[in-house]
């Protein structure tokens, strides 16, 4: 991992607190059990999707203004700042809440905007396309990048750019260690490994 230097977050749940209830918010949208909800609203005719979209964003930039930093998060991204190194965000989110999200937890400094891709730019994880855009903006080779996320959207998407995938998830939570490359229980834990390294 000491050769990485283009690094992409997942964020909410990853550098913020998990806080998202999806089975509230599935029934406040109107959204079938079990359902991905942004896969859903893409299927609805036109200005039904518009109103659900404009409902969801509601409902995310609220969580987003009370987002939390997740455990190390802080510490993490600043020294991987301080190495130079290229920072990016990849949310199924969009990207002025993920701006607010980075704001509430002291972030907003350290992502470009542009280096921020929401849903609105990119089809959403897990397609590789946001990966793909930002490699490409950096000029950055796949062998030197990551992408670090807790859910296999963020493992299925780096996995299919062919970037290195890095788990962090409480130990008891789900694991997918066929698309997982290094997993860590928390971000203070990765950020032990790499301040050797870096």
């Amino acid at each position: 991992m000491q050769n990485l230097c283009h690094w992409i977050f997942d964020l909410d749940g990853t550098l913020t607190v998990a806080q998202h209830d999806f089975d509230a918010i599935r029934r406040e949208l109107g959204v079938p059990e079990g359902t991905l909800i942004l896969e859903y609203i893409a299927q609805c005719p036109a200005d039904r999707a518009r109103a659900l979209e404009r409902q969801l964003h509601e409902i995310e930039h609220d969580l987003a203004k009370q987002s939390l930093a997740a455990e190390g998060a802080v510490e993490l991204v600043e020294m991987l700042l301080e190495a130079d190194a290229d920072l990016g965000i990849l949310t199924r989110n969009t990207r002025q809440n993920a701006l607010t999200s980075l704001t509430s937890i002291g972030l907003g400094h350290c992502f470009a905007p542009e280096n921020i891709v929401g849903r609105d730019e990119s089809p959403p994880k897990p397609a590789p396309d946001g990966i793909h855009f930002l490699l490409e903006r950096w000029q950055a080779s796949r062998e030197r990048s990551a992408m670090v996320g807790d859910f296999r959207f963020d493992l299925e998407a780096g996995r299919a750019a062919e970037v290195l995938t890095v788990h962090v998830s409480h130990p008891d939570a789900e694991q997918w260690p066929e698309i997982t490359d290094h997993r860590f229980n928390s971000l203070t834990a990765l950020a032990h490994v790499l301040r050797d390294r870096l």
